[in-house]
């Protein structure tokens, strides 16, 4: 007989057939590991890039226009808007946040403003309920203008369309809610719902004061012939050549919603790596499943082995059944990833602020097919390896004397280079390579950990044997040869692993911001409070009963340009130091040190300091950014660009939630500027109510944040990204309950001849049960702890290392890890049993 390839494949169609018309269980669990995970990773990639494309696809759409032109501060001069509006239509919109309230004063609402002109909204359509058009329903009628808004306002002020607002100095008619807004999706995170407004109307507010925190918006619709990207690139490039000190931020249709953009990619990543981690669990199910295989086939390889077939033959003839089951489980996997935008677009479409692109995306299925196709690979090639190695008479009589051999360095090298290439590919396809290479060393160092558990759960149940002999029959069946306790302490150790590390991380971060922040941070920032009325305002807040601390600051808006002189767009900085470079930042001006801040490297300036202009930066950001003291910022201020010199820099203390900037000037320079103050106000809770109330009809171009509600909107963000992190783990953890059952179906042989023996030696079925519940129990329990344990050190190490927060080990997240744990593996044991203990004695007796 020769090793030859086409008789392999012969023989293996032939047998793969009479298998599959047996019904072998293990079958299915291999297709079903494979199917999860590349379901995940292929779902998982789809949607991303469905999610992007909808960003890409609709970019005109949400950015308002071809290009958007934003200024903050101030309006475009007459020669910018000139330059701006040459040939193109241009919508003029200004966006601001303030507090809308009721004539009584009894209820007020923070708002994301909006003051738009009649050519808004260049593309897509402003749906209104009443289907009323916009113009009209935001037309000066009756000696007011109308208002727009969206439904959780008049929720909150408790209106209906028709009734009254006051927003700043003015009144306005509620005239229609806010059904879709086009471009809303590019204006990011809003701290509250939003509010419109006619252009006209936004004047009588009386809210936009000097160095008040407006974003003027001119969009533009370029001509038809005039639309690709080169055009707009030129043209972006013709604004900012021409006005290099405008200090505007310009972004076109390609990139419309970029921090969007980069959240989303953000969060396929980590999912994608969760998904990964789902198919590492699933590769376990792939041995267990070929090892079960070939358990079963032990008398047919003996017999290939008697009439002299080689080892290389075997090999290929149960390698090409493996490869052909697995890329049925591919298929399928394939199948439920590829329709995942659909049933997205489907069933959430109006649930999520993005718009989905569905289609079918090659580059995340090809990506999905090569992950499963190494996995399946790499897990498959060692029990495939050893079966080639076992001479004939050991096949016969392996079952109670198992051959412990390594496979040959060659099939070892090719697993270990499946391995290898699955590691390479999530690291090159990786939109951060650093942490995908964290990940993957992390993925590694936890498999390892809990293989080594699993050998010292083995060694210590050999060990300390029992009191009862039901207790030492249990401890022996975790460590006899054919054991499945190292399959289920990797598979299930891994999901529930998984799942503790997440539920700790946001179990220790909502913990944070809805019970520990809100204890120590103020009750409120008050905004845009002009120069001429600080005094006042500050008279009103510490008369206030109640207040215990009271803050105020200058704030104004900066951009940095430039580092050392290179141009900021050009400054190689670490990944998580860019966002300072990218758009306007708060910026203030300071005499003394602030309190929640303490020197990392330099000296502060001296309080009467009149010399050139001084900075202090953050120290982390400092670092990321490569800055030393001595190095020169260029930072734009209202369209006027000042260099100042690196004096020192500052560890803050950014948990306090008090008033905190990145960097902070000298005093001198900025004083001259038009600004506004910042102020925080601690105070006890009962009194929150009356102070907004207070401060607002007194100062109604001031604009208070509850710090609750904003902690709140975080919170509720942090909860959807929880939600599918945890769908994702649950798949995990559902690929490590089939490896469970897959081991427990690999040992149904031995469990058979077991239950026999037993019974023949006179153990009721009862007591039989009663071995197999205190193993499973003892084996879960065990997975659990070390779960446990390691989810706890992952978790520990990201909440205080990369997001410096205190942690606490939550017992309730790791006792229900503990029974999950125990209640599956005894509940999957005990289903695999019951069929044992039910198998007839004589034929289990005539095989041996």
């Amino acid at each position: 007989m020769t090793g030859s390839l086409p008789l392999a494949l012969r023989l293996a169609r032939r047998e793969l057939r009479a298998s599959l018309a047996e019904g072998f269980s293990g079958f299915r669990i291999l297709l079903a590991c494979l199917a999860l995970g590349v379901a995940a990773i292929a779902g998982i990639g789809s949607i991303s890039t469905a999610l992007t494309r909808g960003l890409a696809e609709r970019g005109q759409e949400i950015l308002g226009g071809d290009v958007d032109v934003r200024l903050i501060h101030r309006e475009a001069s007459a020669a910018e808007l000139a330059a701006i509006g040459k040939g193109n239509i241009v919508s003029r919109s200004a966006e601001m946040r303030a507090m809308a309230r009721t004539l009584s004063g009894d209820r007020q609402s923070l708002v994301e403003l909006k003051a738009v002109d009649g050519l808004y909204p260049l593309y897509g359509a402003m749906k209104l309920d009443p289907a009323v058009p916009l113009g009209d329903a935001l037309a000066l009628r009756d000696g007011a203008y109308g208002l727009v808004a969206e439904p959780n306002l008049v929720a909150r002020l408790g209106l209906k369309p028709g009734d009254r607002v006051r927003i700043g100095e003015a009144v306005f008619d509620l005239r229609a809610l806010i059904v879709h807004e086009p471009d809303r999706v590019g204006d990011g995170f809003a701290l509250g719902p939003r509010a419109m407004i006619a252009a006209d109307a936004l004047p009588p507010t009386a809210l936009v004061q000097p160095g008040s925190l407006v974003n003027y918006h001119y969009r533009l619709r370029l001509p038809e012939g005039a639309r690709d990207v080169a055009d707009i690139k030129s043209l972006v490039a013709r604004l900012e050549q021409s006005f290099p000190d405008a200090g505007w931020r310009i972004r076109d249709r390609t990139d419309s919603a970029p921090s969007m953009r980069r959240f989303v990619e953000r969060v396929a990543l980590f999912l994608g790596f969760v998904g990964l981690t789902a198919l590492a669990v699933g590769g376990v199910g792939v041995a267990n499943a070929v090892k079960s295989f070939l358990d079963q086939k032990r008398d047919v390889i003996a017999t290939f082995k008697c009439l002299g077939a080689e080892g290389g033959l075997i090999f290929q003839i149960y390698l090409a059944q493996v490869a052909a089951l697995s890329l049925a489980g591919i298929a399928i996997g394939l199948a439920i990833g590829a329709a995942a935008p659909f049933m997205l677009g489907s069933l959430a479409g109006s649930l999520i602020p993005i718009p989905v692109e569905p289609g079918l995306y090659a580059g995340p299925l090809i990506l999905a097919t090569a992950y499963g196709l190494l996995t399946a690979l790499a897990f498959a090639i060692w029990p495939l390896a050893l079966a080639r190695e076992v001479p004939a008479a050991s096949l016969f009589r392996g079952l109670v004397a198992p051959v412990r051999r390594l496979p040959r360095p060659g099939y070892v090298a090719a697993a270990g280079a499946a391995l290898v290439s699955l590691a390479l590919i999530a690291i090159a396809t990786a939109e951060q390579p650093r942490f995908a290479l964290w990940f993957v060393i992390g993925a590694a160092l936890v498999f390892a950990a809990l293989r080594f558990a699993a050998a010292g759960i083995m060694a210590l149940a050999a060990r300390i044997g029992g009191r009862t002999p039901e207790m030492r029959l249990a401890l022996a069946n975790l460590h006899r040869p054919g054991a499945a306790t190292a399959a289920v302490v990797l598979s299930l150790g891994l999901g529930l692993t998984l799942l503790v590390t997440v539920s700790l991380i946001n179990g220790n971060l909502s913990g944070e911001i809805v019970k520990e922040l809100p204890g120590r941070a103020p009750s409120f920032f008050f905004v845009d409070i002009q120069p001429d009325q600080s005094a006042a305002f500050e008279s009103l807040v510490r008369a206030a009963p109640g207040v215990v601390k009271f803050e105020r600051v200058p704030m104004l808006r900066g951009r940095i340009v430039a580092v050392n002189g290179v141009p900021a767009d050009r400054v190689r900085a670490a990944p998580d130091a860019q966002w300072a470079l990218q758009g306007d930042r708060g910026i203030t001006y300071a005499r003394h040190l602030p309190e929640n801040s303490t020197l990392a490297s330099g000296a502060w300036w001296p309080a009467d300091y009149a010399g050139p202009l001084l900075v202090s930066f953050g120290d982390e950001l400092a670092r990321g950014l490569g800055l030393k003291l001595g190095d020169r910022l260029t930072v734009n201020v209202l369209g006027r660009e000042l260099e100042a010199r690196l004096a020192n820099t500052r560890s803050i203390d950014w948990q306090s939630l008090g008033i905190n900037f990145v960097m902070i000037f000298s005093p001198g320079t900025l004083e001259a500027a038009p600004h506004t103050e910042l102020a925080t106000v601690t105070m006890a809770p009962q009194g929150e109510a009356a102070l907004e109330r207070e401060v607002t009809a007194r100062f109604p171009n001031v604009t208070s944040v509850r710090v609750k509600e904003a902690l709140e909107a975080v919170n509720g963000l942090l909860g959807q990204f929880s939600l599918a992190v945890r769908t994702i783990g649950i798949v995990t953890l559902a690929a490590g309950i089939l490896v469970v059952a897959g081991a427990m179906a690999a040992g149904f042989r031995a469990r058979v001849r077991d239950a026999v023996i037993l019974k023949v030696l006179g153990a009721t079925r009862a007591r039989i049960l009663g071995i197999y519940v205190r193993e499973y129990a003892v084996l879960g329990l065990s997975t659990a702890l070390v779960a446990a344990m390691a989810g706890s050190a992952a978790s520990y190490v990201v909440v205080t290392r990369i997001m410096e927060l205190p942690w606490h080990p939550l017992p309730g997240v790791l006792a229900g890890t503990v029974a999950i744990a125990t209640a599956a593996t005894v509940g999957l044991g005990l289903s695999g049993t019951w069929r044992a203990l039910s198998a007839p004695a004589a034929p289990a007796l005539r095989s041996d």
